[in-house]
């Protein structure tokens, strides 16, 4: 019992101190599950919109900044229905919100841009 309280004594101070310094220096956990990889990578490159694509955002009111911002950035990517394993370019089918989608967006995310191919809100 004594050398837990050491542990703990030890373990609790020596968390938050990582925490903090880690946090100061903008260090994230999150960007090693496959969701935040896919989106960090995709976010990288240099966009370039579908005719159809650039339509359906003008006719939703959406801008492009809005589209990155928002949906793509807090979206959730549908590994399901997703082709990862594509050659050269993995496609990919993202919706936002995480819960209760309302944007679905396909798109490609190649070796220097992505392309967005098709955009269409659920309900």
């Amino acid at each position: 019992m004594r050398k837990a309280k050491f542990f703990l004594l030890g373990l609790i101070p020596g968390l938050i101190l990582v925490f903090f310094i880690l946090n100061k220096k903008g260090a994230s956990c999150s960007g090693y599950l496959p969701n935040s990889r896919v989106i960090a990578e995709t976010l990288s490159k240099e966009f370039t919109y579908s005719d159809a694509v650039k339509a359906e955002m003008k006719f939703l009111k959406i801008d492009e900044k809005f589209l990155k911002d928002s949906i793509i950035t807090r979206g959730n990517v549908d590994f399901e229905k997703s082709n990862a394993q594509k050659k050269p370019c993995p496609s990919y089918i993202l919706t936002y919100p995480k819960k209760n989608p309302r944007y679905e967006i396909g798109f490609e995310k190649c070796k220097e841009q992505t392309i967005v191919q098709s955009f269409k809100k659920l309900r």
